[in-house]
C-alpha cells in the first residue's frame, strides 16, 4: 500500500513582495517534493494573481521606497524572480492555485483580470475542506 503524499495548504493574504517570496518558495519546494500545495489567495494576497501583479509587488508601506534595492539584490545572489518561482511551483505538477471568489466580489475582479495560473476560483469553505485535510497549513 503506498503512503498518501504530503499535503500544504498556504493562505495568502498579502501580496507584498516580502510574503510572496515565502509563499512562492515553499510551494515550489513543497511541490519539487512530490506533496500537494494548495495555494488560496485572498484579500491583498489577490492582487498577485492579477495579471501584472507579481512583476509589480512591492516591499509594504514605507519600506516600499527600498523595493528596487531589495529586487536587485534577489537577482544579484540568483534566486528568481516571483514570475520564475510561479513557473517553477506549476511545473512541478503539485501545485494548485485558488482565487477567493468572495474577495473578486468584494474587489471587483473578473476571472479574465487574472493570470492562467489561477486553477479554481472558490470559497472559504471549499479550500478550508482542502486546508483541513493538510500536514502543514501557513497563513502568509
Amino acid at each position: 500500500m503506498s503512503e498518501k503524499p504530503k499535503k500544504m495548504a498556504i493562505i495568502v493574504h498579502s501580496g507584498t513582495l516580502d510574503k510572496l517570496y515565502p509563499v512562492f518558495m515553499l510551494s515550489s519546494t513543497g511541490g519539487a517534493m512530490d506533496a500537494e500545495v494548495h495555494l488560496f489567495f485572498t484579500f491583498w494576497g489577490l492582487n498577485a494573481l492579477k495579471k501584472g501583479g507579481l512583476d509589480s509587488a512591492k516591499l509594504p508601506g514605507i519600506m516600499s521606497v527600498g523595493t528596487g534595492m531589495m529586487k536587485d539584490k534577489i537577482k544579484k545572489v540568483g534566486t528568481p524572480t516571483l514570475t520564475e518561482l510561479l513557473a517553477m511551483s506549476r511545473s512541478t505538477g503539485n501545485v494548485k492555485i485558488y482565487a477567493c471568489s468572495t474577495t473578486m466580489a468584494i474587489m471587483d475582479v473578473k476571472k479574465d483580470d487574472l493570470i492562467p495560473e489561477v486553477d479554481e476560483i472558490v470559497g472559504a469553505a471549499t479550500f478550508l475542506d482542502i486546508a483541513m485535510d493538510a500536514d502543514v497549513q501557513l497563513f502568509i
